[in-house]
């Protein structure tokens, strides 16, 4: 066990532990904790190098590495008495066993992008399992096929599909630090969603360590555990350890844009149009809308920008004519477009485009802040009237801080039952919108101040959106919409206000799964699925 460099800082941070709700060891000490783990893990030696406690040196540094919400990165969060970072099965399934019969919750953390910290947060004393080390990626580009742990994150799986396959991809996030396993237990999108659906769409077997401490896989945990695991949200149903995915096949040739517009370059009535074609468009093409405001003027004039973020599947020719039939509007020049690879495309949604494909490979952001988001789905145009409502509400917060990137649907995701996963958003949804308002500084009255601003902002498109329920995507994590107990039981009434937004009808059946397969509810939290008798 690492035992070096005892400062000040571990001193307070663990005394901040013992006052915690609920004190985890009031009959056993720690030590009985790291003995069972020692015991149940196949190799007692390995697994004593991978537990982290706040009095290893080692500890603040492998907690805080890949949270990237500053807003819970701060001296006051909870934090876990053990941090777990397994190199095998077994040490997840010792731990599972050992939390149960010690009375700790688990947090699963793959990549540390939960939206409200969720994978390494909780009111109540509990242990990480931190998945990071369990990130091998093997992919048979013979059978179209690639196993991937749930620590990898998104940029490791693409890098080594590139390297088997210039013309095989997958259709995940564009964010490459993005851990796989919280992704794909929410569905996961990216620029290929009208083509291909989600990223859990395409998963065709799965391996999860269940609250008893067992392995599956597809078949031994059947069907319904199954289908709840690919779009019922992380940390409900047990550990996946790996997911089984069917890669897609990708043109040698693709083009990528991103003409911008802003008000005075008639953006609002591009938006109007863009709302009526986007999710009509040729499946091969995805042109997501990213609007941010600016100011314009030496008086602090403000104008709205719109980024036509766009993907299209195949060669600079081929797009200008779709965008000449489909949205003339526009006005997309040749000078606006660049033929590339898929893989190359990657790197320039993600920000890289000069930068070799080994960025991908890099597990740590640099795109950390504070923030707050929301999410939205709209299933009918938004007038003229309420565009103009918008920008005026987005020139009343700090220049760049908030921002709206609106996602279109249709394509493959219509095609696909709303039944078919746990994600119901599909036929009929025109386009997701995700609201963001990020800073990089300033202390609690900066944040209340804008999270004041989105609160209020959502509120405004409440009249816009979706309704009966309201819409929202579980991988945009957002607890105002409604939260679990932290302690005791959640009756399926008070969750059913958050997860009929997240879930539609499917909520119902996935609390059925859970009954079936974690009746105690042992893996829980804010917003886990609940069972029956909770």
């Amino acid at each position: 066990m690492k035992m070096a460099n005892f400062t000040l800082h571990h001193l307070l941070s663990f005394l901040l532990l013992l006052s915690a709700p609920l004190i985890a060891f009031a009959v056993s000490t720690p030590e009985d904790f790291l003995q069972c783990l020692s015991l149940r893990s196949e190799n007692a030696t390995t697994i004593s190098g991978l537990v982290y406690t706040p009095i290893n040196s080692s500890y603040f540094s492998v907690l805080d590495i890949t949270i990237q919400n500053l807003r819970f990165l701060t001296p006051s969060a909870p934090k876990p008495l053990f941090i777990v970072t397994p190199l095998h099965v077994s040490h997840i399934q010792a731990t599972t066993i050992c939390s149960r019969q010690y009375g700790l919750q688990i947090r699963i953390r793959s990549g540390g992008h939960d939206y409200e910290g969720l994978s390494y947060l909780s009111e109540v004393p509990f242990v990480i399992i931190d998945m990071a080390n369990l990130r091998s990626v093997t992919v048979d580009a013979e059978d179209e096929t690639a196993w991937v742990q749930s620590g990898s994150t998104v940029g490791e799986l693409y890098y080594r599909i590139a390297e088997k396959s210039r013309t095989l991809g997958f259709p995940a996030g564009v964010c490459p630090t993005v851990g796989v396993g919280g992704h794909f237990s929410g569905g996961g999108y990216g620029m290929m969603l009208r083509k291909y659906g989600l990223a859990a769409d395409n998963v065709i077997d799965a391996q999860l360590v269940d609250a008893q401490g067992r392995l599956l896989d597809r078949e031994s945990m059947g069907e319904d555990l199954f289908w709840a695991i690919r779009g019922g949200g992380g940390g409900s149903f047990g550990v996946v350890v790996s997911w089984k995915v069917e890669l897609v096949p990708v043109p040698s040739t693709v083009t990528v844009l991103t003409p911008l517009r802003t008000l005075e370059q008639n953006a609002t009535n591009l938006m109007q149009q863009w709302q009526l074609v986007a999710n009509k468009l040729p499946d091969d093409l995805f042109m997501r809308v990213i609007l941010q405001s600016k100011n314009s003027g030496p008086n602090g004039t403000r104008t709205m920008e719109a980024f036509f973020n766009t993907l299209y599947l195949g060669g600079v020719d081929a797009l200008l004519e779709v965008m000449k039939s489909g949205f003339p509007e526009l006005n997309v020049t040749r000078l606006d477009c660049t033929e590339m690879s898929w893989i190359e495309s990657v790197l320039y949604f993600a920000g890289f485009q000069e930068e070799p494909l080994e960025v991908l490979l890099n597990r740590t952001s640099n795109t950390k802040s504070f923030f707050k988001n929301k999410s939205d789905y709209v299933r009918e145009a938004i007038p003229e009237s309420g565009l103009e409502g918008m920008w005026e509400r987005f020139f009343d917060e700090d220049e760049g801080v908030p921002i709206m990137i609106w996602n279109p649907y249709g394509g493959k995701m219509a095609e696909i039952s709303e039944s078919a996963l746990p994600f119901p958003h599909r036929a009929g949804v025109l386009y997701k919108i995700q609201y963001l308002t990020a800073w990089t500084a300033g202390g609690n009255e900066v944040s209340s101040r804008h999270v004041s601003w989105i609160r209020s902002f959502y509120s405004y498109m409440a009249q816009y959106v979706s309704k009966s329920p309201r819409e929202a995507y579980i991988n945009y994590r957002d607890l105002d919409i409604g939260t679990n107990n932290v302690k005791g039981n959640t009756d399926y009434k008070q969750a059913s206000a958050w997860g009929e937004k997240y879930f539609k009808y499917n909520f119902d059946r996935l609390v059925h799964v859970k009954t079936a397969v974690d009746l105690g509810n042992f893996f829980r939290h804010e917003q886990s699925i609940p069972p029956l008798s909770s």
